[in-house]
């Protein structure tokens, strides 16, 4: 009897396998449909071919692991969350507005004016969130507002396909989209009543200092910000995306408490998705499963350890909500079709040498990001004027914790002013070895 089940399962196992595999070779066609119907049929035709010289009542038999089987992988082709894109209802602090910029996207912004008109910045700053296709994080408009409270303007945006802003045709999402779109927004601003300088300053974060890296690397982009402020960046192109090592002090990683909440990638359907996606055996414009679908299903408990990872190992135990459930948004399918943009890219390091956009890098300690990422952007940037190395916090520098918010605003202030750095200097471009040699 036990060597019966086994087989039974071992055949069900190995349906389950022809239509995953089934699904990479038809890209997930027909929302899954098309592998499901042939895996279904040729199993059908074995189990038929199996029962012809069977007695009437064990005729059946051949058939029970193609029926388990069918009904396991029919749940990879149905959609339990909506197909049309659901997008985040408005915030109930800062209100959303929708500008279509010149690129062709349509992007929604945030305005958050100085408190106090008296110790206002003359110049707006503009605010590039990390992602790259995710929504502003509650965490982030928090950081904004203090900002705001230190008499900067602030502008945000969420790129095309993140948070409210509309989406894009799959084959659109490339790291040179979004420096177009960065430009078509430096320059939105700049044109904006009450800006009389007409001048921008930028602060890109994580997967937003990249795309702030390649505009200023990039000849054709017309809208150089004021000044720039590069905060822990990612992988500027395709030679610095294959350094992997050496990274920051650790992080929170494996340390902190999984996440609650419901899972995505505890269903079936979008398990099989993302994790194909991940592995790079279906496209991010696959036909299993649609961008909007993507988007909607995605959870902030499916970043799992990604979360805690942008923390100090110390703050494991206390890492603040990022977000809420109803303003979360990701996009984990345009966010690769990005990144893999910035890997097939060649190197600009080239054209970040002819920067001359004043510019600050801020790293952080605890940082999950490799610092090479960091290090190379400073060794090729000769308009970067100061770095500032923030301890006690990851790669989330502004997290709420402690008064963490406050260091990292006087930083920005501090510079957007011109005036001396809170910091020390550190790394220098002469410290990069030792500093990378020492792990910091």
């Amino acid at each position: 009897m036990s060597g019966r089940l086994l087989l039974a399962l071992t055949a069900v196992a190995s349906l389950v396998v022809v239509f995953l595999a089934l699904i990479v070779l038809t890209d997930g066609a027909g929302s899954g449909l098309a592998a499901w119907l042939t895996t279904l049929g040729v199993a059908s035709a074995a189990a038929l071919w199996r029962s012809r010289r069977r007695t009437r009542a064990a005729r059946l038999v051949p058939f029970l692991p193609v029926v388990v089987a069918a009904g396991l992988t029919a749940t990879v082709c149905v959609p339990t969350v909506p197909t049309a894109r659901q997008y985040p209802p408005a915030l109930p602090f800062v209100a959303t507005q929708h500008w279509s910029l010149t690129t062709g996207s349509r992007v929604a912004v945030y305005h958050y004016p100085p408190a106090d008109p008296g110790a206002r910045h003359p110049i707006p700053l503009v605010y590039l969130n990390g992602g790259p296709v995710r929504g502003i994080s509650v965490l982030d408009h928090r950081f904004l507002q203090l900002l705001a409270r230190q008499g900067h303007e602030v502008y945000a945006y969420e790129q095309a396909g993140g948070g409210r802003s509309d989406l894009l045709p799959m084959d659109q999402y490339t790291i040179s989209r979004s420096v177009r779109d960065l430009n078509a927004f430096i320059h939105r601003v700049s044109r904006s009543k009450g800006n009389s300088t007409g001048k921008v300053d930028v602060l890109g974060f994580s997967s937003g200092a990249v795309v702030l890296t390649r505009a200023l690397a990039d000849p054709s982009v017309t809208a150089q910000p004021h000044r720039a402020i590069i905060a822990e960046p990612g992988p500027m192109d395709g030679p610095t995306a294959r350094i992997t090592e050496p990274k920051g002090r650790p992080s929170a990683r494996g340390l902190a408490p999984a996440m609650s909440g419901p899972r995505s990638t505890h269903m079936p359907r979008y398990a099989t998705a993302f994790g194909l996606m991940r592995l790079g055996l279906l496209s991010p414009d696959t036909r299993l499963i649609g961008q909007a679908e993507g988007a909607n299903a995605f959870t902030a408990a499916d970043l799992g350890s990604d979360t805690a990872s942008a923390y100090c190992a110390r703050d494991a135990h206390r890492i603040p909500s990022e977000d809420t459930p109803r303003n979360f948004s990701f996009s984990p399918a345009a966010s690769l079709r990005i990144q893999q943009t910035v890997k097939d890219s060649p190197s600009i390091a080239p054209h970040l040498r002819r920067s001359k956009t004043p510019a600050m890098l801020m790293i952080a300690e605890c940082s999950s990001q490799v610092r090479p990422w960091a290090t190379t952007v400073l060794a090729n940037d000769p308009a970067i004027q100061r770095t500032q190395y923030m301890r006690g916090v990851g790669h989330h520098m502004w997290n709420g914790l402690d008064d963490n918010n406050d260091r990292a605003a006087a930083v920005v202030t501090a510079f957007l002013r011109g005036e001396p750095a809170p910091l020390a200097n550190h790394p220098t471009r002469e410290e990069i070895p030792d500093f990378l040699r020492e792990r910091k």
